[in-house]
C-alpha cells in the first residue's frame, strides 16, 4: 500500500486596511503568498494548486494577526520594513533577484537593468522581469519599486493602479517625513 503524503497546511486570512483589501497565506515557517488588492480569493486558490499543491488552505486569522499588523503599520505610514519571517519558494536565480529588490530603498524605484547589474547578469534583463513576476510576496518583496529604463510603470501582478499607488504612499510618507526632520532641525537652532 502506498504511504499517502500530506502537505503542510497554508494558513490565510484577509488584511481590510482603509481601501487595501488582501489575502495573506503563509505556513507554520513564514508569510509565503500575498495578493493582489481586491482580487478575489481565488487569486490565493490559484496561486497555492500551482505553488503548494495538496496543501490544505486554513483560515486562521489569530495565526496571521503578526502579518496583518505590520502591513498595517505600512500602510498607515509607520512601517518601511519588514520582520517578519518568509517561507518563499524559488530558483537560486529568482532568490538573488528578490533579495536584489530588498534592497531598493523604501521611496525610492530602480529599473530591471538596474536588477541584472545587481544580480551580476547585465544582460538578463528579460530573466529579471520573469523572476520579478514570480514574487509570491507583494509589497513584503517590493517589486512595486521597479520601473522601467526610461521611468515608466511596466507589469505588475497586482496591477498598474497597485504599483502606482504603493509608490505614491512611499513617496508621500517620505516627503512627510522629510518635512518633519526639517522642522525639527530648524526649530532647534
Amino acid at each position: 500500500m502506498a504511504k499517502t503524503i500530506t502537505k503542510a497546511p497554508l494558513y490565510w486570512s484577509i488584511i481590510s486596511y482603509d481601501s487595501w483589501n488582501l489575502y495573506l497565506a503563509a505556513t507554520a515557517d513564514g508569510l509565503c503568498f500575498v495578493g493582489s488588492n481586491g482580487h478575489p480569493f481565488n487569486e490565493l486558490l490559484q496561486w497555492a494548486a500551482a505553488r503548494m499543491p495538496g496543501s490544505e488552505l486554513l483560515r486562521d486569522d489569530n495565526r496571521l494577526q503578526p502579518y496583518i499588523n505590520q502591513f498595517s503599520e505600512y500602510f498607515a505610514g509607520k512601517r518601511r520594513d519588514f520582520t517578519f519571517p518568509l517561507d518563499c519558494s524559488g530558483t537560486p536565480f529568482q532568490r538573488a533577484v528578490w533579495d536584489a529588490l530588498c534592497r531598493i530603498p523604501y521611496g525610492h524605484t530602480a529599473s530591471y537593468s538596474d536588477i541584472a547589474v545587481k544580480v551580476s547578469r547585465p544582460s538578463a534583463t528579460r530573466a529579471v522581469g520573469s523572476a520579478i513576476g514570480a514574487n509570491p510576496v507583494l509589497i513584503t518583496v517590493p517589486c512595486h519599486r521597479v520601473i522601467g529604463k526610461n521611468g515608466t510603470l511596466t507589469g505588475y501582478r497586482g496591477g498598474l493602479t497597485m504599483k502606482r499607488v504603493l509608490l505614491q504612499h512611499e513617496q508621500n510618507v517620505s516627503a512627510a517625513e522629510s518635512i518633519h526632520t526639517t522642522s525639527l532641525l530648524v526649530a532647534d537652532q
